[in-house]
């Protein structure tokens, strides 16, 4: 395609068209992001687009998926790989592969370098869930560490290189791999029907099968109140990342580094709250209201704010534990251990609520124009359909 001459070169617009056309979520997102991270970012994100389109396309069979799937990464250095055969909603990716390896090539080294390996690592773990079921919650943490888990390691490692975080964030791997077990298990729980219908598992056996013998059964009517015990028990075990989530947000130092990871964690806490002893889970699609992620996306700008809306989220969950669920004592155990964490005046917390800096961010916001809130809520809507993924 022609391109008229601008700042963007031809190639990496095509990938911000990819970007928008593929993400629901990040696309807005990831272009608030400073300088050449919001490049490597948007590739990155292009990369694991393509990968998990491989991953996700049941016309491929599996003795050519898995060697797909673990030569993956190799294709960024193959300038005219590409992948003409799926049926896959977001094919584009793997059609035009020879555009997006081309401005992966173009990012610095230590960017290329940090993705090659994360998709090298990711294509590996997807394979060898491919062929197997995730049994035990050992397990649904390792499947949620490849497919999610690594996608945080990966973009914290990236942060760092760019130098608007400091080294420890892309260095401490257990806080990035929990910012994407937290979302990835949010997901997961609340998707329960829409996999069953396409017939895709991903709640894990040792938790599910003390409540029914198949997981379909859950989705009975008369299964209902186990149904709501075994989702109430899934929930408590994601909530358990929500400390290592509060300390990775608060060694952030740069602002549209901090919305892009603050932004989905509010996110996730307010869907979990919303699926907390909810029947609707196994009847149709949770979803948040739009006017509430608008909210959220807004307010979610420094630690203090995220801890309050991480606090009133918990709280809300609190007020809805039943006394007769079986997983009541760790639910009320957990939301403890988060509430010491986020509790204003906590021992986190600093004195100062309202500093000079908060006061000229609320101006600011004041201030936005709507185009950016158009732009918001537009994002929001995208993130309550967000059945598709």
């Amino acid at each position: 395609p022609l391109c008229p001459q601008d700042s963007l070169g031809c190639g990496l617009r095509t990938c911000y068209r990819y970007l928008n056309q593929t993400s629901r979520s990040f696309a807005a997102v990831i272009q608030a992001l400073d300088g050449e991270l919001r490049h490597a970012v948007c590739i990155f994100y292009l990369v694991l687009r393509a990968l998990d389109t491989v991953e996700d396309d049941m016309s491929i069979p599996l003795d050519v998926k898995v060697p797909m799937l673990h030569e993956f990464h190799s294709h960024l250095y193959q300038p005219d790989w590409k992948y003409t055969e799926s049926k896959e909603k977001d094919r584009q990716v793997l059609e035009d592969f020879p555009t997006i390896s081309m401005e992966f090539r173009n990012l610095s080294k230590v960017y290329q370098d940090v993705i090659s390996d994360i998709c090298h690592k990711m294509g590996v773990g997807m394979a060898e869930f491919l062929e197997k079921k995730v049994d035990s919650q050992h397990e649904w943490d390792k499947y949620c560490h490849y497919v999610a888990g690594l996608v945080g390691i990966g973009l914290s490692r990236l942060f760092s290189a760019s130098e608007l975080e400091d080294s420890i964030v892309g260095q401490d791997t257990d806080l990035a791999n929990s910012m994407g077990l937290f979302l990835q298990k949010t997901n997961i729980i609340r998707d329960y029907l829409e996999d069953q219908l396409e017939g895709r598992e991903f709640w894990p056996r040792e938790v599910w099968s003390r409540y029914a013998k198949k997981l379909s059964d859950l989705a009975k009517p008369e299964n209902i109140d186990v149904a709501v015990q075994c989702l109430n028990e899934l929930i408590t075990n994601a909530l358990h990342h929500v400390p290592d989530v509060l300390t990775y947000l608060s060694r952030l130092r740069n602002q549209s580094v901090f919305n892009f990871c603050a932004i989905p964690q509010v996110m996730a806490i307010a869907t979990l709250a919303a699926c907390y002893n909810n029947q609707q889970v196994f009847r149709g699609v949770v979803k948040i209201r739009k006017g509430q992620a608008v909210t959220l996306m807004m307010d979610a700008t420094n630690i203090q704010a995220v801890k309050a809306i991480m606090y009133q989220y918990v709280e809300e969950i609190y007020q809805k534990i039943p006394s007769t669920d079986p997983s009541s004592n760790k639910t009320q155990q957990v939301i403890a251990s988060i509430r010491a964490m986020s509790l204003p005046g906590g021992p986190m917390a600093s004195r100062h609520h309202y500093s000079p800096i908060y006061l000229s961010c609320a101006m600011l916001l004041a201030a936005l124009s709507w185009q950016y809130l158009s732009t918001l809520s537009k994002a929001a809507e995208e993130y309550v359909q967000a059945g598709e993924n």
